[in-house]
């Protein structure tokens, strides 16, 4: 127990004389979860601007306009023509136009289908999903609330014109994000890969530093040519710095952008311990075979938006190629963020996510094995060389 305390004393005094280390591992955290999570404070965007052309300036098109501009998603920019509109939509100026042919009304009170055209910006995915959405809702209300009107004229009562008009009633019901915003799906991903990738870049780089500095071998002396004291010693100032700075994320982080956390705090922690242990060895195991912490650093620095690709967390696991998938259950980053997103917005549990539980477990367990073979190996070779 004395080694392992020592090797802990050792890799405080060791972080806290190197910037670098001191910077990813114990600031970056909370600088980088306030940082990029403030980009997504809104949680999704409002006022998207909707180049329209009201060729029949009637009142059920005026009422179409209002009905736009009065939801939170359109501002309604008024074009003269089709060709204003499409330059506006050119230059940036608007997302898209609506344009409203002459004889709109007409049409309408004469029982006769008519059209409206939509034309929307889809480079830009989330500007073009939300217009389409809201413009879909305003065009089925303001048409039901034309039908409404006609089966009045004909005589029929409020409850007998309603069911006509609207015959399949559908209780729409979004769970878990009901406000249906980009920001709400995306935080708690997010700050979970903040989390990892300080850690991984961190323990990997502190790794790659006793092997720069010719170090290894004094730490294998301090353990009592222990391996597995080694790593547990130079495993808890990670472990507890960043279970810390995993309770501040879902305390602080999450009360400050709005996230709800749904299930229980005790399975939280457990699968985050869990998660945190995988990544510790990891990292030690990717650092080994580095032989310079600036190279470690270049190089970890830019795996976290390929990690982040590759976990199914912005494109569904199953819609990834089959060689990707393959790569990304090696990584621990793919079974925790399925257990922690369950938790976290769906109110899940451990035993929800067993399978994820398990093959966590696993890849811990994995990268132990191999990072105690890979030790071996380093000191042998350091034995031989002195």
């Amino acid at each position: 127990m004395k080694e392992i305390f020592d090797i802990l004393k050792r890799e405080l005094r060791n972080v806290s004389k190197d910037s670098s280390l001191f910077l990813i591992l114990l600031l970056a955290p909370i600088l980088y979860a306030f940082m990029y999570g403030s980009i997504y404070l809104n949680k999704g965007e409002e006022k998207v601007k909707l180049a329209l052309i009201d060729n029949d300036g009637t009142a059920i098109s005026r009422t179409l306009t209002e009905q736009f501009d009065s939801t939170p998603m359109i501002e309604i920019i008024p074009s003269s023509d089709i060709n204003d509109a499409q330059e506006k939509m050119y230059q940036g100026d608007v997302q898209g136009y609506f344009y409203i042919e002459s004889g709109f009304e007409k049409a309408i009170l004469s029982q006769k289908q008519t059209n409206v055209n939509l034309v929307l910006n889809a480079s830009r995915f989330l500007p073009s999903s939300d217009l389409l959405s809201t413009v879909t809702k305003v065009c089925l209300t303001v048409g039901a609330g034309v039908r409404k009107t006609y089966f009045n004229k004909q005589g029929m009562g409020e409850d007998e014109s309603m069911k006509m008009t609207n015959p399949i009633n559908m209780d729409y019901r979004p769970l878990y994000n009901s406000g249906m915003t980009y920001g709400s799906f995306l935080l708690p991903g997010l700050l979970a890969i903040i989390l990892q990738q300080t850690l991984l870049i961190g323990v990997a780089a502190a790794f790659t530093s006793e092997r720069e500095e010719n170090k290894l071998l004094n730490l294998y002396q301090i353990s009592r040519q222990s391996i597995s004291k080694m790593i547990f010693g130079k495993s808890l100032l990670y472990f507890f710095a960043f279970m810390i700075f995993g309770l501040f994320f879902s305390i602080v982080n999450f009360s400050v952008f709005g996230v709800e956390i749904r299930g229980n705090y005790f399975d939280l922690a457990v699968i985050s311990a869990l998660f945190i242990a995988t990544i510790i060895v990891f990292g030690m195991l990717i650092g080994s075979f580095f032989k310079t912490k600036l190279f470690a650093f270049q190089v970890l620095v830019f795996s976290s938006y390929p990690i982040f690709l590759i976990t199914g967390y912005s494109m569904p696991y199953q819609a990834l190629p089959k060689f990707v998938q393959m790569l990304s259950d090696t990584l621990p980053t793919s079974p925790f963020l399925k257990t922690y997103i369950s938790i976290v917005q769906s109110g899940g549990s451990l035993s929800d996510n067993l399978s994820s539980v398990i093959h966590l477990v696993i890849l811990w367990i994995i990268f132990e094995f191999l990072l105690i073979l890979r030790i071996k190996y380093l000191i042998k070779n350091n034995v031989i060389s002195s």
